[in-house]
């Protein structure tokens, strides 16, 4: 278990909701991580103040008759019924259907901008499931030219794989993802012990500027290069110059199918 998954599993981990070989490697991980071990104290320390008994007031006696003074009776609720004529119900729900449908525009127009919150929060809730999970590689290689043919058949695009070997950057593999609800590549690489997942998918139009956010303890850099879409999430310290490493790489020719 590294460092990244036990965070993600540390308030279980206090709520006692892990199966008994997750809790025991959990148990095994914080008696050798202290950075870990101290997380887990604090999350501790905070339960117990959340649980003192200092915390729980008892409601005054009269607040139950204080709010019911302030329900209306009855007789009101039948007239305030007796005025929502139909006219004025319909051009509420009217009004209703138009924010939701701004709002829904809105949202998919920050979903699919390249800093948007959102999708650097997908992105990072993804990278965090790869590592979770044990589905971080489909198709483990360091041979580019193993992994782009890999996606043929699978994606609608042939995504780019460079080999950044040489610049310290091991290519492990790569596999499928769903990002913006749609099927992305996802390039695997390390660093040191940090694992960089590389998301690539067409670009929908223009060419957005390089962007960074921080995010969960993550680093995320979105850019679009040669009409793809990327975006680098990891919590590795070199994502920028991973980021610039694959931008000057030769991109790897399409194999012959």
């Amino acid at each position: 278990m590294n460092c990244p998954e036990a965070r993600l599993l540390l308030q279980a981990y206090l709520d006692d909701e892990l199966d008994a070989p997750r809790s025991a490697e959990m148990a095994r991980h914080l008696a050798e991580c202290e950075a870990c071990a101290a997380r887990y104290r604090n999350l501790e320390t905070l339960q117990q103040s959340l649980r003192a008994p200092a915390l729980y007031q008892r409601a005054p006696a009269d607040l139950a008759a204080r709010i019911r003074a302030q329900l209306p009776g009855e007789s009101g609720s039948r007239s305030s019924r007796r005025r929502w004529h139909w006219p004025t119900l319909s051009a509420a729900l009217a009004a209703l259907l138009l924010i939701a449908v701004a709002v829904a525009g809105w949202q998919a127009v920050q979903l699919h901008s390249p800093g948007s919150d959102a999708l650097v929060a997908e992105a990072v809730s993804d990278h965090q499931r790869s590592l979770l999970a044990e589905h971080l590689i489909d198709v483990r290689s360091s041979d580019q030219h193993t992994v782009k043919p890999w996606f043929d058949g699978k994606l609608e695009f042939s995504p780019q794989v460079k080999d950044l070997g040489a610049q310290g950057f091991e290519l492990i593999g790569g596999r499928l993802d769903v990002l913006d609800g749609r099927r992305v590549a996802a390039l695997v690489y390390k660093r040191h012990l940090h694992m960089i997942n590389l998301f690539e998918w067409p670009a929908d139009s223009g060419v957005a500027d390089l962007s960074s956010q921080d995010r969960d303890g993550y680093r995320v850099i979105g850019w679009t290069q040669g009409g793809m879409r990327f975006l680098a999430v990891s919590d590795t310290s070199d994502l920028g110059t991973f980021v610039r490493d694959f931008h000057t790489a030769p991109a790897l020719a399409a194999e012959p199918r």
